[in-house]
């Protein structure tokens, strides 16, 4: 055989075997730990739906006023690493809806995942990045997206209406552009659920989105009629049982009519957690885990 042939031969197979490592390892993405010591959940006390919802342990004495500095205002600085700060920067994005103003932290382009988080009201992106407040949980988004190769967005959301609404899903687009190959994951938390209702509904940005994350938002109860329910769109909750704003038990029915329907999704509900608690308390890692793992 020539030894062009052979050449050629040899090229085709190493081809064929960085194709095949390129789909596993994307299937197989897991982000590494990043003190989760300290951000893991504590005692599960009750389980229901099979596993499939989990209500945790939680008690304001231990996990705000133990875990932070200055109660609400400063978390202890064994939470957080400032090192990241030399990969955020403050931008301003152009969307096919208008201009969009962003925190972003990581690789844009080329990115392993893709986080949006979508701020309530009165918010704009300077809370979702964040590094004392919130039990330094913003923070660890930002590590645990530096340090496993992706981008966490934080946008100021201009309004909660349709306009609003637009502008995150041109981000979604965006993010899938610069990285086709990375799972996209919109988390929206309180009123910012009426983001993430309406993204669901645009059947364009569904099918770049790979998850979502609902931390004490709002339920919606038409869901069942979104495209993203069609396409079996991942959902992972987080609640606090004693939510004076979002009942608790209206979202756990959509979960339920989720779960019934097929679609992979999970509830953690944090016992006596406010409204507050699931931006404080959600834990990102095993939450990003999961909905990676629901891939394909």
């Amino acid at each position: 055989m020539p030894q062009s042939t052979v050449h050629c031969l040899y090229r085709l197979v190493f081809a064929v075997f960085l194709a095949a490592f390129s789909v596993h390892d994307a299937a197989a993405l897991t982000l590494k730990p990043w003190k989760d010591d300290l951000f893991g959940y504590g005692t599960v006390v009750e389980t229901a739906d099979d596993g499939t919802l989990r209500v945790v342990d939680y008690q304001e004495m231990r996990d705000i006023n133990g875990r932070d500095q200055i109660p609400e205002r400063r978390v202890k600085s064994a939470y957080v690493s400032t090192a990241v700060k030399k990969a955020q920067k403050n931008l301003t994005l152009d969307t096919p809806a208008g201009p969009l103003d962003v925190a972003m932290t990581g690789k844009s382009e080329g990115a392993t995942f893709t986080v949006i988080f979508i701020h309530g009201r009165g918010g704009d992106r300077r809370l979702g990045n964040n590094d004392w407040n919130f039990g330094g949980n913003f923070n660890r988004i930002k590590n645990l997206a530096v340090q496993n190769g992706g981008v966490y967005y934080a946008p100021s959301v201009p309004s909660f209406d349709e306009k609003g609404a637009a502008r995150i899903s041109g981000l979604v687009l965006r993010a899938k552009a610069l990285s086709p190959d990375a799972p996209v994951i919109l988390a929206c938390a309180s009123m910012g659920s009426f983001i993430c209702a309406r993204v669901v509904r645009d059947p364009i940005a569904v099918k770049s989105l790979s998850g979502m994350v609902l931390m004490g938002g709002a339920a919606d109860g038409d869901y069942a009629k979104t495209p993203a329910f069609k396409a079996k769109l991942p959902v992972f909750f987080t609640h606090g049982d004693s939510d004076p704003v979002y009942a608790a038990n209206d979202q756990i029915a959509v979960f339920r009519k989720l779960r019934k329907a097929g679609i992979p999704t999970r509830f953690v509900l944090f016992q006596t957690g406010g409204h507050g608690t699931p931006v404080r308390m959600t834990d990102w890692r095993e939450t990003l885990n999961w909905l990676f793992a629901q891939k394909g």
